[in-house]
Order: C-alpha cells, then structure tokens, then sequence
C-alpha cells in the first residue's frame, strides 16, 4: 500500500502502523526523489500487506524531517514497531531499497 502522510497523520499511519513502513521524504521540485518514486510504487505492490510506503512531502511537513535528522532527499527511513530501524539515503535502484526492506517484513 502506498500512501501520503503529514504532521497530523504520520502517528497514525507510521508509529501505530502494525507492519513495518518505508516512508519516503521527499520534494516535488527533487528530480532524484522523482526517480525513485516507479520503484516504491512497484515495492508497494509487490509487498502490499507486509509493508506501507508512506510518502512525505518535506515542503508541507519541515518538522518531520527535521524530527528524524533528514538533511537530504530523497531519504527514506524504515519505520518497524514506532521505531526507525533502517535508513536509505540517494535514488537507489531497487533492488538496493529491497534489500534493505526485507529483514524487516514478517515472514
């Protein structure tokens, strides 16, 4: 599942989520965060139900970048029972995004 978060639903969607969530912070103008974004649709899909890709827009919601240290995009934090577990930084290809995702998906 892919979705958009903010300030106002972040804690609902991310830190009380039941299955771990990547979110992306990421920016309209960015041509990076715009590369890598066919890659977390398609991991969103393919992992629909063990994972949630949550997309922040760091332009509308400053605070949460700052909150986890976001100094770059796109970075995209692996979220896992409230917590950050993992951190990718840079327009990955896939299959590097997948590999970072997969020891914490439930089995």
């Amino acid at each position: 599942m892919e979705i958009n978060v903010n300030s106002a639903s972040f804690k609902k969607e991310v830190i009380e989520s039941k299955e771990p969530v990547l979110v992306d912070f990421w920016a309209e103008w960015c041509m990076p965060c715009r590369m890598v974004a066919p890659a977390l649709s398609q991991l969103a899909k393919e992992y629909d139900g063990k994972l949630t890709v949550a997309k922040v827009n760091v332009d509308d919601s400053p605070e949460l970048a700052g909150m986890y240290g976001v100094s770059g995009i796109p970075t995209m934090a692996i979220f896992k029972n409230g917590k950050v577990v993992d951190t990718i930084v840079g327009a990955l290809p896939k299959h590097h995004i997948e590999r970072a995702i997969k020891p914490h998906l439930a089995a």
